[in-house]
């Protein structure tokens, strides 16, 4: 029971949260716009970025801070991110959202990269919204995918060719040419959704993602990301993150947590029966009855992903409220 208020306490609990480098009173999703005001793709200046600058704090301050103003500040902003999140979840049908997991560390040199991008373009062109951990990797290809919807195979070549010159986004020039495609074909018409965390800042957030809830909770994202995933999720060649979301993903279709069981699509079978046979165990869990419910997809084409996905949302079709 709280018997007394020092006001000083309170005050400077007031001056804290004006001070902070982060907005505590979002109104809507971040944009590449707004996560990335102050970035010069001239300069390749993104540590001066909001977003380099959030991060900058988030690290001086301590990943799990025991400052009581530090720790009510982010959970405001989580808060209001989650707030704004709901917001845009209402304006759409939640069986669209399909969600693409795999690893950050895969190259835009990569086959797998080239193969999500244009699974995703596909996917978007058929009118399912994009969902990601909105990082480098799979992730980014998701949203690059959804960004270049409705172009021709030359300007999506062209576009590969352009970010080609960073493969990995530890390069330098991984962000300006980025900016580059998005400045080459603009558009307007199709969107994605992108939930990353100052968790894991040191990768930086996709700019394609044109809806972004960026998150210092990891868990609280972690969750959001496998729950907003009605339409189903496809697994591309990861590591231990993929594999968590998995069997988390996998617990929440046995439960039913959310009324209903989406799809678990595998992209790769030789990645997901021999170097990580993750789709077998699954299989074989589902066969002696230790998981139900789930929907298993094993494949390499993608217009079985594409038809899988298709049939599940015409079943499913009744929209979904929050």
């Amino acid at each position: 029971m709280i018997t007394s208020i020092n006001y000083k306490d309170v005050n400077g609990m007031v001056e804290y949260l004006r001070d902070v480098p982060f907005n505590v009173t979002l109104e809507r999703l971040y944009d590449a716009a707004t996560l990335y005001e102050g970035f010069n793709p001239d300069a390749d200046n993104m540590a001066q970025s909001y977003d380099g600058r959030v991060y900058e704090h988030y690290m001086a301050k301590g990943k799990h801070s025991e400052d009581v103003n530090e720790s009510l500040a982010r959970t405001l902003h989580d808060h209001r991110v989650q707030v704004a999140l709901n917001k845009f979840l209402k304006a759409h049908n939640m069986i669209s959202f399909v969600g693409v997991m795999g690893g950050h560390a895969t190259l835009r040199t990569d086959d797998a990269f080239r193969n999500i991008v244009m699974l995703s373009k596909r996917l978007t062109e058929e009118g399912f919204y994009m969902l990601s951990g909105g990082g480098p990797g799979a992730m980014e290809a998701t949203h690059l995918g959804a960004w270049l919807a409705g172009r021709t195979a030359q300007e999506v070549d062209d576009a590969f060719a352009i970010l080609e010159v960073a493969p990995s986004f530890k390069d330098k020039g991984w962000l300006v040419s980025a900016y580059q495609v998005m400045r080459k074909y603009p558009q307007d018409k199709y969107i994605s959704l992108g939930i990353p965390t100052w968790l894991y800042g040191h990768e930086p957030t996709t700019p394609f993602a044109t809806h972004i809830a960026k998150f210092f909770n990891n868990s609280i994202r972690e969750d959001v990301i496998l729950t907003l995933a009605y339409g189903g999720i496809i697994y591309t060649q990861g590591s231990a993150g993929t594999m968590q979301e998995v069997f988390q993903d996998a617990v929440q279709n046995h439960y039913l947590s959310l009324g209903l069981s989406s799809p678990m699509i595998f992209m790769g079978t030789e990645f997901w029966t021999k170097e990580m046979p993750v789709y077998t165990l699954l299989e074989d869990m589902m066969r002696t009855g230790k998981y139900k419910n789930l929907l298993l997809k094993l494949t390499d084409e993608p217009d079985v992903i594409v038809d899988t996905l298709q049939a599940f949302h015409r079943q499913n079709a009744h929209p979904i409220l929050l």
